[in-house]
């Protein structure tokens, strides 16, 4: 007989509560939580096909081992031995740093797999750490950082109260909302005109969001800094800064009113596109209104000068006096303070090659395949990839390939065999989210990231298949077998060795364990939540007190002074550096293509390529949209085979012609390119070309403050597919 059982989904920042129905350890059935305190019945399509994924026909359960180029099933035993004994002897071999671990975004939307990861790292002792965050979002912590004196003092419009919202480089209606729990965005964002506000999209590409909701301005791609710093001197010379309040608890406002002087609305639309008068009655409409928020998300975040641009963006929500105010912009709490405990938690260090900081602990991804492929001290010999696929989502993929082969050891934890973990020596099968029990997300359970706060704890709803162990168990067995204690910590480590000996505490038993349970339970007693007795009680989830507004500014910034520092000298250095150059190089290339990459309503990344419904939604490739006039100009047509090529790279896909591309801007879906990955069924035999192909990697193509890697604004030439060919 069904049983239902409640819980959320970890895909994405909304983690919307889900019904599912479960059956002999089978998941028949998954329907919105109509009774969850955030999400109130809603749920996207690809929440609503979890079982897809889990219960895919490829995934693995049980390890595998690579030999004479073929993956053949092992016992766990031997897995373990032999990656622990190759790991011990490439340490001694070449030290500690010889080891790098990658984790992304499957296990980092997980509360506790993200915890090991890092306390694994930790235990090896190696500096050779990356994760995706420098691939889309580094540039806000770093923000953060300068601004507010901790990284993870994190800003979010207040939906639900605001009147004004202008949305740099997002697409809720496909994407959702990146830095923000905004379960059913589109019905949020209709509230806000229902009560008579407004809601302006600035993109290259008229989004599906601009269909259905607000106003849409186009802007040329990689050109948000410009418009942003324009909008900042506007702000300033129409008398929109709250003198008061930021005299009481800001500084550097007179250096960053210079900064901002030769940013005037004219100058900035010869690059942007943007009149210069729509400019200035956009500033004028944000400042009349009774609470007002630029958000921008992986848009701005993924171009050149994505840390400048968020700079801009959030001093000109400060000064007008709209951050920490209801519906303004908000620095939550959580159920722990990150504000406060984030402060100085960030150790820096630097790269082997280019010499490029770290950021969070971790170094940019862009650097990765330079850390194994060039020779040295401190080259990578041996990497761990947990729940991710760099091959896809990397910068320069190809080369990423080639790193990767070159490695003595590749271990992939993870549920299929991907483009990345086809190169593995070695596939540990993990989990799937409904397999484990679970907290919300880091950022938002902790810190607060939601203008309607919430909490809930899920049991997991099914066993894993197989052999299939939770990552915080294979962890706690690698960092053993590795010699590597979890943290650096051999007590912690021994109570997790001890556990699997002991079968009335049965840590590091087979299937489900309690260890991950009894971790979260301690958590939420720290956090004073009454452990999970208590939030099994809230099924649908808890729901906690409402933000009180004006509760950040003079008593939670986490600055030496406790004043916000709206011109910090490191921001101030980069866009004196950076802003003239690259206004004169996007002067220069205003007539060529720029590429932005984009989300598909029926993809997500590269997870969802596997799944035959999502394939069928999607048409089965990505094709690089183009407005009808820049195909016109280059004898290009509807369908039509199409080279685009970049100066890191080349890919071969059809072309849609698309009145919503702005002239002069290409876009090009991403995820996808999952060709060599024979151990997928469907997503092999899928058509379309990976974007990131095109990314250039290194440290010279690194934003130099936060490592991201560039994404969107790519130039780029697009040629008939067949022309290209004779021409070659």
């Amino acid at each position: 007989m069904a049983v239902e059982k409640t819980t959320f989904c970890r895909i994405c920042e909304n983690q919307c509560g889900l019904r599912v129905q479960v059956e002999n350890d089978r998941i028949i059935r998954v329907l919105p939580d109509d009774e969850h305190v955030a999400s109130h019945g809603y749920a996207c399509i690809k929440g609503l096909k979890l079982e897809n994924m889990r219960a895919s026909p490829d995934r693995i359960t049980t390890p595998l081992k690579k030999q004479n180029g073929t993956f053949v099933p092992i016992s766990w035993d031997q897995a373990l031995t032999e990656i622990g004994a190759k790991v011990r002897a490439l340490r001694q071999r070449h030290g500690n740093n010889s080891v790098g671990v990658y984790y992304g975004n499957p296990v980092s939307f997980t509360f506790l797999i993200p915890t090991f990861v890092n306390g694994f790292a930790k235990g090896l002792g190696t500096a050779k750490v990356f994760n995706s965050g420098s691939l889309d979002c580094n540039n806000k912590f770093v923000v953060s950082q300068q601004m507010y004196g901790a990284p993870l003092a994190l800003t979010f419009p207040d939906v639900p109260r605001l009147q004004f919202l202008v949305i740099i480089g997002a697409n809720p209606a496909v994407s959702k909302t990146s830095f923000i729990n905004l379960p059913a965005p589109m019905e949020q964002l209709r509230a806000i005109e229902a009560r008579g506000g407004r809601v302006i999209n600035v993109n290259p590409r008229r989004t599906e969001t601009a269909h259905k909701i607000g106003e849409h301005q186009f802007i040329r791609p990689d050109t948000d800094a410009f418009f942003l710093f324009a909008f900042l001197n506007e702000v300033i010379r129409q008398g929109g800064v709250d003198r008061e309040r930021v005299a009481a608890h800001m500084k550097g406002l007179d250096q960053l009113t210079a900064l901002a002087a030769p940013w005037t609305a004219e100058r900035q639309a010869e690059v942007t596109g943007i009149d210069a008068e729509a400019l200035r009655r956009m500033v004028a409409d944000y400042l009349a209104a009774d609470g007002a928020a630029l958000y921008a998300s992986t848009g701005i975040n993924q171009g050149s000068n994505g840390t400048l641009a968020f700079w801009a963006l959030e001093a000109i929500n400060a000064i007008s006096g709209n951050l920490d105010r209801l519906g303004g912009t908000l620095v939550g709490r959580g159920i722990v303070d990150f504000t406060k405990n984030s402060a100085n938690v960030d150790v820096e260090f630097r790269s082997r090659v280019g010499n490029v900081s770290s950021f969070l602990g971790a170094l940019p991804v862009g650097l990765m395949a330079d850390e194994i492929l060039q020779p040295g001290d401190d080259a990578i010999k041996a990497m761990f990839v947990f729940g991710s696929n760099p091959m896809i989502t990397a910068t320069r993929c190809e080369r990423m390939g080639q790193a990767l082969e070159s490695l003595e050891l590749l271990v992939s934890v993870d549920m299929v065999r991907s483009a990345t973990a086809e190169k593995a020596h070695y596939i540990l099968p993990g989990t799937h989210f409904s397999e484990r029990p679970d907290i919300p997300f880091l950022f938002f359970s902790m810190g607060g990231m939601m203008p309607v706060p919430w909490f809930q704890y899920t049991d997991a709803l099914v066993r894993p298949p197989g052999e299939c162990r939770d990552e915080c168990w294979t962890l706690a067995r690698l960092g053993q077998v590795c010699r590597a204690p979890l943290f650096g910590s051999r007590i912690f480590q021994g109570l997790l060795n001890l556990g699997g000996h002991l079968k009335r505490w049965p840590v590091l038993g087979p299937r489900l364990t309690p260890m991950p349970e009894r971790m979260l339970g301690l958590l939420l007693r720290v956090a004073r939540l009454g452990g999970l007795t208590k939030m099994r009680r809230y099924p649908h989830g808890m729901r906690l007190a409402d933000h009180p507004g004006n509760d950040f500014l003079g008593k939670r910034v986490a600055t030496a002074d406790g004043k916000l520092d709206l011109a910090p000298s490191v921001l101030l250095e980069q866009a004196r550096q950076r802003l003239e150059p690259a206004f004169a190089k996007a002067l220069q290339q205003r007539d060529r293509l720029s590429l932005i990459t984009k989300r598909e309503r029926y993809t997500h990344n590269s997870w969802a390529h596997n799944d035959p419904i999502f394939v069928k939604g999607s048409g089965g490739s990505n094709h690089l949209h183009m407005h009808p006039a820049d195909a016109r100009q280059r004898g290009l047509s509807e369908g039509q085979q199409v080279r685009v090529s970049s100066a890191a790279g080349a890919v071969t896909v059809a072309v849609t012609l698309d009145e919503d591309m702005m002239p002069g801007a290409v876009a090009l879906p991403h995820g996808w390119g999952h060709q060599q990955a024979p151990g997928l069924s469907t997503a092999s035999r899928t058509g379309g070309a990976n974007a990131n192909v095109l990314a250039a990697d290194g440290p010279d193509a690194l934003e130099p403050l936060s490592g991201m890697a560039q994404f969107n604004g790519i130039l780029v030439e697009v040629t008939a597919a067949e022309d290209a060919a004779r021409a070659a």
